[in-house]
């Protein structure tokens, strides 16, 4: 998948699922300060969904939180792949 494709789909993927429009340079503001390592630190991963929480404006229970967190670190995904982990994410193979 090419790297706009995956922008567009991301997008299409944030709209759907909350409703709100967000743009390709908030999700870059964002994706800019995410490394390998935030897949791998519990409280970076913690803080990195919340942030993503904030910009769409979707408040994410505590369970939810652990939910995730949980499924990034039981995954099999390399965390250097993001294109990877976006796509797991966004429910693709």
């Amino acid at each position: 998948m090419a790297n706009k494709d995956m922008s567009k789909d991301v997008l299409s993927v944030v709209k759907k699922k909350t409703g709100k429009s967000v743009t390709a340079k908030d999700i870059e503001k964002i994706a800019s300060g995410v490394k390998p390592s935030t897949m791998q630190s519990e409280v970076q991963l913690r803080a990195l969904i919340k942030q993503v929480s904030g910009l769409v404006n979707v408040k994410v229970s505590e369970e939810t939180i652990n939910d995730i967190v949980q499924a990034v670190k039981s995954s099999k995904l390399d965390t250097n792949n993001m294109q990877q982990l976006m796509s797991m994410m966004m429910g693709k193979k």
